[in-house]
């Protein structure tokens, strides 16, 4: 369990703000206070045994009462209430009204939304937008090795296996910033795989959909301008999409927002104009094994010209 208190993210499963969360610690506390309470019990038996007695004990009624009543009585009411309880998380349903497709790559998450207005597709990486109060099912795929998607603040795991779609629906019941990661190890960099759910009020999120639905800004300066050259003359579409530039690419995330986005590299550094330079730099440097090659062959002016330009795009 870590909590990240900076910008406001928490990822802790003692600090639900979902309504699966909530049952999900439930659990955790009575199966922490029944371990700890039989602990106690088992703990004042042994002493009590290591006392001299007059009286000598009868193995027999022992066995029975504490080895086979009290553990057939304890365990038979921890499965009738846990068995309740269970019932009450979440149906897993597509049938919700927002569904959210997310397919986990080595090693970032690919997020993608349907725009109700036109009904394309909306890409983005790395960050899950959710109204809050509502339940959002999330359709969840894996692009290369089995991964695992799990955001404690909001709901329980669940496995993404290549070939294969399940689901999770989560609901985040007050507004902030929920890290997830990565459960399952999927290589070098699994440690290094995160991703934050951003609940909104409902205006907020149809607000933040719309303009994730358009194509990207135009540069709004020479420098910029010079920068979205330098992403075409680099080749830079031949992994990314910038919807109005270059699209039809997904080898690595829709850049067509990326300045909007909190972070860069699945939670590895936060998103401004110096982290995409020295990410576009030499990437290796910050997160070994990532399929992005650094771009050696870039002069410096170039390089701060391409950072501005994607800094821009929000």
């Amino acid at each position: 369990m870590t909590e990240k208190t900076g910008e406001g993210t928490l990822q802790s499963v003692l600090h639900p703000a979902g309504w699966d969360a909530t049952v999900i610690s439930q659990f955790a506390w009575v199966m922490f206070g029944a371990g700890t309470l039989i602990f106690v019990a088992v703990m004042a038996l042994l002493a009590l045994s290591l006392r001299r007695h007059e009286r000598p004990v009868r193995p027999a009624l022992w066995i029975a009462g504490a080895g086979v009543a009290f553990p057939i009585v304890v365990l038979s009411a921890l499965l009738v209430w846990s068995t309740w309880r269970s019932g009450q998380l979440a149906p897993q349903s597509s049938s919700q009204a927002l569904t959210i497709s997310i397919t986990a790559k080595m090693w970032w998450w690919d997020v993608r939304y349907r725009d109700p207005e036109s009904g394309r597709e909306i890409a983005t990486a790395n960050e899950i937008h959710v109204p809050v109060g509502q339940s959002v099912y999330l359709g969840l795929n894996a692009a290369d090795v089995i991964h695992s998607l799990w955001v404690p603040s909001l709901a329980g795991k669940r496995d993404m296996i290549p070939g294969r779609v399940t689901g999770l629906t989560i609901r985040a019941d007050k507004p902030g910033i929920y890290r997830g990661q990565c459960a399952e190890y999927c290589g070098a960099q699994h440690a290094r795989m995160a991703l934050q759910v951003i609940a909104l009020p409902p205006d907020e999120f149809k607000a933040w959909l719309a303009r994730q639905a358009q194509p990207a800004v135009a540069p709004a300066s020479s420098l910029q301008e010079r920068g979205r050259a330098v992403f075409l003359e680099q080749r830079c579409q031949s992994c990314h999409t910038i919807r109005g530039v270059a699209e039809k690419a997904h080898l690595g995330p829709d850049l067509t927002h990326v300045g909007n986005r909190k972070q860069i590299g699945a939670g590895v550094l936060r998103t401004h104009e110096g982290t995409l330079a020295g990410w576009i730099a030499d990437p290796q440097a910050v997160k070994p094994g990532v399929f992005m090659p650094a771009a050696s062959g870039l002069d410096g002016e170039s390089l701060r010209a391409l950072a501005a330009y994607l800094a821009h795009l929000e």
